[in-house]
């Protein structure tokens, strides 16, 4: 796994990587514009264990943005999700709000390299593996990296916030 400046997907997920030097491998997939789980998706066409596909969602706690990265197996659980941040309550986010954010389209948020930097929280479950898979910035884009990368990248804290 490594850089590759060829893949023909420049975002600011992967120009953010890039710049800070965090090893990751690009996937490109044909996105069904008719798909409305995105992650579930991504495993598909590109023949991964669903369990290390992750999906990025935006709520809002104590009226603050947040981004809870959860497997797409799973739900974000947002009283965790709250309890993670130290906030009493968490809602989620309007999509409008999560796009107009993050610099991203609903289905192609990115962890990596957001407009506005949020407080972020991955599932304690990403560490399970070697490499997850997370949205790359664009619908039928996933860039795979070490759970720790995505920690560093995204500025993230693990915690358990995902229900089954």
């Amino acid at each position: 796994m490594g850089r590759r400046a060829d893949h023909g997907a420049g975002t600011p997920a992967t120009l953010a990587l890039e710049r800070a030097g965090i090893a990751f491998t690009p996937h490109l997939y044909d996105h069904d514009a008719h798909a409305t789980n995105f992650g579930l998706e991504a495993a598909q066409k590109l023949g991964l264990d669903p369990a290390r596909v992750f999906k990025t969602l935006l709520a809002e706690a104590d009226g603050t943005l947040v981004v809870g990265i959860v497997p797409v197996t799973g739900q974000l659980d947002l009283k965790a999700l709250a309890a993670a941040v130290g906030a009493k309550k968490a809602v989620m986010a309007d999509p409008k709000t999560a796009e107009r954010k993050t610099g991203y389209v609903v289905g192609g948020i990115s962890p990596i390299g957001q407009k506005t930097p949020l407080t972020t929280v991955i599932d304690e479950d990403a560490q399970l593996f070697d490499t997850v898979f997370v949205s790359g910035g664009r619908r039928g884009f996933d860039i795979e990296l070490a759970p720790a990368d995505l920690a560093r990248a995204s500025g993230a804290v693990f915690a358990a916030i995902s229900r089954g």
